[in-house]
């Protein structure tokens, strides 16, 4: 892989930008694919050896290119938001929200991706580009765990995230009403799955039990700036 500096790092990144916004309109009809690519590419007056720089895998790193770029926007947006009258799971049903809000004007494209994404040979970097999201809302809601529960919440919320952006996609509602029901449902019930730890904790036989496994997990850490960038949990943004 070609080794880039900083500076090659913004320009690439604004060169990613411009051609995801040229691709959208073409999207639409051919889908994330190196089509799509192609004439965003034209579009967007950029060089093709730096287009291939910056897309080494096509239609593949297109729409990654546009997912990571969602998830800046929701973290700038969240980063001015106003969440301090908010209940914490209020919050996260906020971000949840809002990530969706922020596409709801470029729905097909969402719904290509789901369907790109569910692809078997696409499936490892979807579950990555969800875990992404998830990552960007527990930090922009100041999520300061560096244990097993950095792993567990970014877990549980994917999980939260994913089957809300499908129910999304076939939502009509005004305002996407039965979509905020559905987050709030899906939010209770994680909600009461801690409550049921939080007792099974506080038993005295099920923590003689459970202390085994809880010393190895005690062990777990969160990646620091150093892991991979392509492993679930990096810390690094993407362009």
């Amino acid at each position: 892989m070609t080794e880039t500096g900083p500076g090659e790092e913004e320009r690439l990144a604004a060169l990613r930008e411009a051609v995801v916004a040229a691709a959208l309109p073409h999207v639409a009809f051919d889908g994330w694919s190196d089509r799509s690519l192609a004439q965003a590419v034209v579009e967007a007056g950029v060089d093709p050896g730096l287009a291939r720089l910056a897309f080494p895998r096509g239609g593949l790193d297109l729409a990654l290119a546009y997912h990571y770029a969602r998830d800046r926007a929701l973290a700038a947006d969240l980063a001015a938001a106003d969440l301090g009258g908010l209940r914490f799971r209020d919050r996260i049903a906020y971000a949840v929200m809002r990530r969706l809000e922020l596409v709801a004007g470029e729905r097909e494209a969402v719904r290509r991706g789901a369907a790109f994404f569910a692809l078997p040979q696409h499936a490892a970097d979807g579950a990555r580009a969800i875990w992404h999201t998830a990552d960007t809302i527990w930090t922009a809601l100041g999520d300061e765990s560096r244990d097993f529960n950095w792993y567990s919440k970014r877990t549980t919320l994917s999980a939260v995230y994913s089957s809300a952006l499908l129910y999304w996609l076939g939502d009509e509602t005004p305002g996407a009403s039965a979509t905020r029901e559905f987050i709030q449902r899906r939010i209770d019930n994680v909600m009461q799955f801690e409550q049921v730890k939080a007792r099974v904790r506080k038993n005295p036989l099920a923590a003689a039990m459970l202390k085994g496994p809880q010393r190895l997990l005690d062990r777990v850490r969160a990646p620091g700036d150093t892991a991979p960038s392509d492993l679930p949990g990096s810390l690094r943004s993407r362009g």
